[in-house]
């Protein structure tokens, strides 16, 4: 692959870290809370009354900031996120 590849869209991945554990991503997409929340516990899917915590630094716009339940944000290359189960249910 040449440099020029790369600029035509070849790299369609990039990296966040999920409470220090790195996860490939798709370039460009916008990460829900329940994909974040899944990176860290993957059996959510199967217990979404879970309710967990989650908060990111190194975004785009905003740079920092929490990540709702039912929200997204814009995936950067670098994104840190850290999710905490919290006492609600």
């Amino acid at each position: 692959m040449t440099n020029d590849d790369k600029k035509d869209g070849h790299d369609k991945t990039i990296t966040i870290v999920v409470n220090g554990t790195p996860h490939t991503v798709p370039k460009n997409d916008d990460l829900t809370y329940a994909e974040v929340v899944t990176y860290f516990d993957p059996t959510y899917p199967q217990h979404p009354q879970t309710v967990y915590s989650v908060t990111y630094t190194r975004g785009d716009k905003p740079k920092e900031g929490t990540l709702s339940p039912g929200g997204s944000v814009k995936a950067k290359d670098g994104m840190d996120f850290h999710v905490l189960p919290t006492s609600e249910s």
